[in-house]
């Protein structure tokens, strides 16, 4: 065999020009030209809104997000890493309640908050506040969680077809329960 039968292949212009730039270190060099569709871009600064392929869109601390109708959800459950009235970090076990009841974080601005409320002498309207709004979310809760509990349908279908009751309540049974339940609920709401 001869020497030159070894290597037939032809090489591109663009080959050599990728070898040339692998050598020179620049990765990033382009070799080809390309010619087509190019798309126009728009450019966005912190605060705009925008629509695009039907979403919504922002840009928040230099990042783009999509705009949800759950934003406003989103933004309740997010506790943020400092408290906005001390900036201090939001690492007691209690801040996270705290600064959903009073927006900032328990130690030291809802500590000195209630400190400043017994001085005034006003510590214990502020209490009686906080208890009865407590025994309100407690008698709504417990009132939901028995609607819901009774409600519910104890008939479960097998594999059959047929259509079997677990439950064993009657309605008489479930209205006694319900009754109880008004009374209870009333009698809780009246405490409030």
């Amino acid at each position: 065999m001869s020497s030159e039968s070894l290597l037939k292949k032809e090489f591109k212009h663009s080959d050599v020009q990728r070898v040339r730039n692998i050598v020179n270190k620049d990765f990033t060099a382009k070799t080809k030209l390309q010619a087509g569709y190019k798309k126009a871009y728009e450019y966005h600064v912190e605060g705009d809104i925008w629509e695009e392929k039907g979403k919504k869109w922002t840009i928040k601390n230099g990042i783009k997000q999509n705009i949800t109708k759950l934003d406003g959800v989103k933004k309740f459950t997010q506790i943020p890493l400092r408290c906005p009235k001390c900036n201090g970090p939001m690492k007691h076990h209690l801040a996270k309640k705290m600064y959903r009841v009073h927006g900032f974080c328990f130690d030291p601005c809802t500590v000195e908050m209630e400190a400043t409320l017994v001085k005034a002498g006003l510590f214990e309207k502020y209490e009686e506040r906080m208890m009865s709004a407590n025994l309100k979310a407690f008698a709504d809760d417990i009132e939901a969680w028995a609607l819901e509990t009774l409600s519910t349908s104890d008939n479960f279908v097998t594999e059959d077809g047929t259509v079997e009751n677990w439950g064993g309540m009657s309605n008489t049974h479930r209205d006694k329960i319900l009754a109880g339940l008004k009374d209870y609920v009333s009698h809780l709401r009246s405490k409030v």
